[in-house]
């Protein structure tokens, strides 16, 4: 330290240190504006943006105290809270990789994200200590940590009325750069083993200043998260941008229907996120004919696709009401193309243009050549939102690229305006004797079934077709007479002959995950 009190850093390092961007550091810059106005509501506890970002503080201090260091990852497995949320900002707080862990996985599943990430400590729901305790012998766990015990700690500590303003600016905590690692975001495993994507500050910083363009967010929506804060879509596209609004959240545990429609009536609720396999129910709940929605204005699908049907049914009843179709990857942070409300009428089943901060091609996924508007091709992007590679899978990284281009595996269309349609995903694409059959056309096609109330397609291997066309399908309550004859005999009308089912299985539920995503590999 020199004579005036300051320490012998050169100018060089107090500018670089001055330019410091990360994802705890832009709450930080937020939390000293907003100060009382409340942040985040979740059951009975209310957090003003002061007392949220002391508690990130509180809880980096905690995951330290743990024996973390700089680049440990962390994994977090519990059901949305509070707490869920404020451990997501404390772990870039204190320079950390956090790991979310889908809280369904148990055994063998879980065990590989555990081991793949090489996360050293597990925090977990008290619910979910049983399932990760199972499998810490044979993974690389030092410590399993309730997650009752973080809340009692921050707790604790705020009711004290710590000197917290100290912490913030010790050496030890936001100290990450921008090209830092904050987050393993673990790919669903539709089709094969979940990858962890590699997220850094800058890369899901630019996606915040994309999708809050791109979805109208405003700081007076007042949104309501039920989706699973685990999965990118309610954590990256939803919750963290309307908290670097200034706006403020209601939290729900689970997307549980009738609780959301009356919080919408109570709170006044703005802005909703559902995942079409919650859309869909609730389109059918009977509490919706009897609740006022009047303040909702804002609501978006994503993560699986929209029946076209129910999308139409729910505009109609509610005109007022602008629905926004969200697509996109947990490659890419994970919003990449938005359908606003004013595009549906024109344009039902796109999944709409890219948002501000994404490049994308329609191009052959072989040459990398682009294709001409309305023929199938692979959408790929260029963006500062793009991961940094797969975990450990450089392999798998390379084969991810082509050209300077991230091939998404996803199979479209775009049109003269340059807004896409999917077709299904590259590896969903049935070969029928020759004829490549997209899984989605045939499933648009059978959700127009009265009786049908979810349906998967798939290929079944077969001996002379190559693969055969392949639907399973859960009918609606009523409908128990429904053979697979009248639903093939149904899907003639739409469908040329080779897409047309050669065999039907009717089931009571189909696989997903908690993204609401279906498991096709299960299937298959």
């Amino acid at each position: 330290m020199n004579t005036n009190g300051t320490t012998n850093r050169s100018i060089e390092e107090d500018i670089k240190a001055s330019q410091r961007n990360s994802v705890s550091l832009q709450l930080a810059r937020v939390a000293a504006t907003q100060r009382d106005h409340v942040a985040l509501k979740y059951q009975e506890r209310t957090w003003t943006y002061t007392t949220f970002n002391q508690a990130v503080t509180v809880a980096a201090l905690r995951l330290r105290e743990l024996g973390l260091q700089q680049g440990d990852r962390v994994a977090v497995m519990g059901k949305n809270s509070d707490t869920f949320l404020i451990l997501f900002f404390a772990a870039s707080r204190a320079g950390l990789v956090h790991v979310p862990i889908n809280f369904a996985l148990t055994g063998p599943e879980l065990h590989y994200l555990v081991s793949d990430s090489e996360a050293s400590v597990l925090i977990a729901d008290d619910e979910y200590l049983e399932a990760v305790e199972s499998i810490t012998d044979s993974s690389p766990l030092d410590q399993v940590v309730a997650m009752s015990s973080i809340v009692e700690h921050i707790q604790t500590i705020l009711e004290n009325n710590p000197a917290l303003s100290a912490a913030l600016i010790e050496d030890d905590l936001d100290t990450a750069e921008e090209t830092d690692l904050v987050q393993l975001l673990y790919t669903s495993g539709t089709t094969s083993a979940p990858k962890g994507a590699m997220l850094t500050h800058r890369a899901l910083l630019a996606h915040y200043n994309g999708a809050i363009p791109a979805l109208d967010m405003t700081r007076t929506d007042n949104p309501l998260i039920a989706m699973p804060l685990y999965h990118s879509a309610a954590l990256h596209v939803f919750i963290t941008p309307y908290l670097f609004l200034g706006a403020t959240i209601r939290l729900l545990r689970v997307p549980d229907i009738a609780e959301m429609l009356r919080r919408i009536e109570d709170e006044r609720i703005g802005s909703l996120f559902l995942a079409p396999t919650v859309w869909v129910p609730l389109s059918q709940h009977p509490d919706l004919a009897t609740r006022d929605l009047s303040s909702l204005k804002k609501a978006q699908y994503g993560a699986s696709i929209m029946p076209v049907t129910v999308l139409q049914r729910l505009r109609e009843q509610y005109p007022n009401i602008g629905f926004y179709n969200c697509f996109g990857q947990s490659e890419m942070s994970p919003l990449c193309t938005v359908l606003r409300p004013e595009e549906h009428a024109q344009r039902p089943a796109s999944a709409g243009r890219p948002i501000p901060t994404v490049e994308l091609r329609v191009a052959d996924s072989t040459t990398g050549l682009s294709v001409p508007p309305g023929t199938p091709g692979e959408v790929q992007y260029r963006s500062p939102q793009l991961f940094s590679g797969y975990w450990k899978k450089p392999e798998q990284t390379q084969d991810a690229f082509i050209d300077g281009w991230f091939r998404s595996g996803d199979l479209v269309t775009m049109d003269d305006h340059g807004y896409i349609e999917v077709v299904d995903r590259i590896k969903d694409v049935i070969n029928s004797g020759g004829e490549l059959v997209a899984s989605r056309e045939v499933e648009d096609v059978l959700y127009r079934h009265q009786a049908v109330a979810e349906v998967a397609v798939v290929g079944r291997p077969h001996a002379k077709w190559i693969e055969q066309v392949t639907a399973v399908v859960v009918l609606k309550e009523g409908h128990p007479e429904v053979s697979a004859k009248e639903i093939r005999d149904f899907s003639r009308q739409y469908l040329a002959r080779h897409k047309v089912p050669g065999h039907i299985e009717f089931v009571t539920e189909l696989p997903r995950n908690q993204s609401g995503k279906l498991l096709k590999r299960e299937l298959k």
